[in-house]
């Protein structure tokens, strides 16, 4: 999902460690580049040259409880002090004795290509460059035990766009996400120099232990320079050459690991790619929500709605933040609006002065949208900064024995986190959903033609106008609905029952980014139909105003709810009374130009569609792929804030 593109030059590079990363600086890494400055003794703030100092002090402990059995081994002592993810097996497997010194880097490495077991559809680029980064932070809080070049590397692979291939499946959220972090090991690490029990030659073309790489192109790159017939692919307008991961790393001059002691469990013990595919997942379902106001505000206006139901008197007395704030911003939206119907000092022009649910009840389903995203925002903030793999080193601790055994790796407040955002994810979309199916039926519409395209007279019938964009919208609906079932209540115990509960935090999390993804679709759906709704409906009493035989015999009195009309026609004659002609709000009159300029204007304008009685559809996937894209670019918010004058 595209976002502004910033200058690189511009930007001051990221620093990790201090435990401020934001949610906006991972989408930056993730989707825009935005350079990573590597850890060490000159690095970052203050902060950062404490973290610093916590990895160093971490990774002289592990060191020196490796020394220590290295020592105890050379004296003949068959007793070794035993680590867990240190000098011992992992899981049902750790058992209670220490490892020789000679096993250490093969434990580590035999975890990496152990665990890496994932199938599926990758993960897309942007979640495996978040997950990087979140490692990378994780590790540099200074509670892994690793070495400061373990996390270099990582940055490193980041800066030069090395992207390992992830598979989507194999993760049950704890301990953490295993088998998508040791695909991403894979490529960060080798085999051990010595000690191999055996050499691998004559390999198959699937048996690559470096893993795969998408390795970024720039702009003329040639990938046949870093292997024979490379495959090329394009994401999101991205190019990429796929290449074994030892070809990516060594085609930016990054140099594969031998993994050390502790460092192949904290390379893939921890909630990290679960992280990732939040914070995306909560970025894009905040910019939705935004754009879910502004729908409904276009929706509104294009149904002649009444403005009752978003007054702050009445926000006030349910108390919820989140619903007083999304009804203050919606009427901010219209302010200005004569379309509309009553005002806190006007009284209705339609008695009763009430719309139906979808239309009156947005600040209470959007304002309780807010809430609950408030709330996962501050779980994953805390989450991307939170030191995750097991077990931690902490030096601190008044005893000898350092390495503490925890549960940190345990994904639960980001199962429950995702789980909370597909379920009220989904009811927005079908909240929305409705809006559109209201705006399309002639039955609901209060004078807008069938489907918002009106037929030639005498061919009713012929076309279909925007009928199968609700369709859509009520697919993608359905389709969250079954998507939105809890992974959080899920448990199969693994490892033996070591570990005999699990969050399935990544299942959650993937399912959230597709909830989102369909509703995305489904608000830009209502964007597109209460757009030409609204064109149509200025246009219709326009000219209705503007034609004096319309109405001619027929009055409104200074009393309201007292004419036998229908909404429009009453619109009419106030305005004939004011001497006015029809008007939006001014935020929604930007969110219309917005939304115009980006389907009819430009270098490659759509067709015509809707303008005028037609005996001719349109192929309309263009119409909605353009307003996907539109909401996901943010002009429209951003138009919409700079006129109304609010903060984004």
């Amino acid at each position: 999902m595209s976002h502004p593109v910033e200058s690189e030059s511009a930007i001051a590079p990221i620093y990790l460690g201090p435990g401020d990363l934001t949610i906006e600086q991972v989408v930056a890494v993730a989707r825009r580049g935005w350079p990573v400055a590597e850890i060490g003794p000159q690095a970052g703030d203050s902060a950062s040259q404490v973290a610093y100092q916590r990895v160093l002090t971490s990774r002289a402990w592990v060191d020196a409880v490796v020394a220590e059995n290295e020592k105890r081994q050379s004296e003949g002592k068959q007793h070794l002090l035993s680590y867990y993810g240190i000098n011992t097996g992992y899981g049902a497997k750790s058992g209670r004795k220490g490892l020789n010194s000679e096993d250490i880097a093969w434990v580590a490495r035999n975890l990496v290509v152990s665990h890496s077991t994932g199938v599926g559809d990758t993960l897309h680029p942007e979640v495996v460059r978040a997950a990087i980064l979140i490692r990378a932070n994780s590790l540099a809080q200074g509670y892994s035990g690793v070495r400061p070049l373990l996390i270099n590397t990582l940055i490193r692979m980041l800066n030069a766009g090395v992207t390992p291939l992830i598979p989507e499946y194999g993760s049950v959220g704890a301990s953490g996400d295993l088998a998508p972090l040791s695909h991403l090991a894979l490529v960060l690490s080798k085999r051990p120099s010595g000690g191999s029990t055996g050499a691998l030659a004559n390999l198959p073309p699937d048996y690559e232990e470096s893993g795969q790489a998408y390795l970024r192109l720039e702009p003329g790159e040639d990938p046949r320079s870093y292997a024979q017939d490379p495959q090329v692919v394009t994401i999101d307008g991205q190019s990429y050459a796929l290449l074994s991961g030892q070809a990516a790393m060594q085609a930016r001059g990054i140099e594969p690991l031998e993994l050390q002691a502790k460092e192949g469990l904290a390379l893939n013990n921890g909630t990290t790619f679960s992280a990732a595919a939040a914070a995306l997942a909560l970025y894009d379902a905040e910019t939705i929500t935004r754009h879910a106001e502004v729908a409904a505000a276009l929706s509104l206006e294009a149904l002649l709605g009444f403005r009752d139901a978003f007054f702050p008197q009445i926000q006030r007395i349910r108390r919820h933040t989140g619903q007083v704030q999304t009804a203050q911003r919606i009427l901010q939206i219209m302010q200005g609006s004569n379309l509309l119907d009553g005002d806190q000092d006007q009284d209705p022009r339609y008695c009763p002065p009430q719309d139906p649910y979808s239309l009156r009840v947005a600040p209470q389903v959007i304002g309780a949208v807010w809430d609950v995203l408030g709330f996962l925002r501050q779980t994953i903030s805390e989450e991307i900064n939170a030191a995750t793999d097991n077990p931690t080193i902490l030096v601190d601790l008044p005893r000898n024995y350092k390495a503490i055994s925890g549960g940190n790796f345990h994904g639960a407040p980001l199962a429950y986190a995702m789980d909370f955002l597909s379920i009220v994810m989904t009811d927005l979309g079908s909240l929305s959903e409705r809006r559109t199916f209201r705006l399309m039926d002639p039955h609901l519409n209060n004078g807008l033609p069938a489907m918002l395209v009106q037929d030639e007279p005498g061919k009713e019938g012929r076309t279909s106008g925007l009928m199968m964009a609700q369709y859509l919208a009520a697919s993608l609906v359905s389709d969250c609905k079954t998507l939105a079932h809890p992974d959080s209540v899920d448990s199969i115990p693994t490892s033996a029952n070591q570990e005999d509960h699990v969050s399935m935090s990544l299942n959650a999390a993937r399912h959230a980014r597709k909830v989102v993804e369909n509703i995305g679709y489904v608000v830009a759906i209502e964007l597109l139909s209460a757009y030409f709704g609204l064109r149509w409906r200025l246009a219709d009493i326009r000219q209705k105003v503007e034609n004096v035989d319309y109405l001619a015999n027929v009055a409104l009195s200074d009393s309201s709810c007292e004419e036998e009309l229908e909404r429009d026609d009453l619109l009419v004659l106030d305005l004939r009374r004011k001497q006015a002609l029809p008007a939006a709000g001014a935020g929604t009159q930007k969110a219309f130009d917005v939304i115009q300029r980006a389907l009819f204007g430009g270098p490659q304008p759509l067709p015509p569609l809707g303008e005028g009685p037609t005996t001719e559809d349109r192929f309309l996937q263009p119409y909605v792929r353009r307003a996907f894209a539109l909401l996901h670019s943010q002009k429209i918010i951003g138009e919409v804030y700079k006129t109304i004058g609010i903060g984004s």
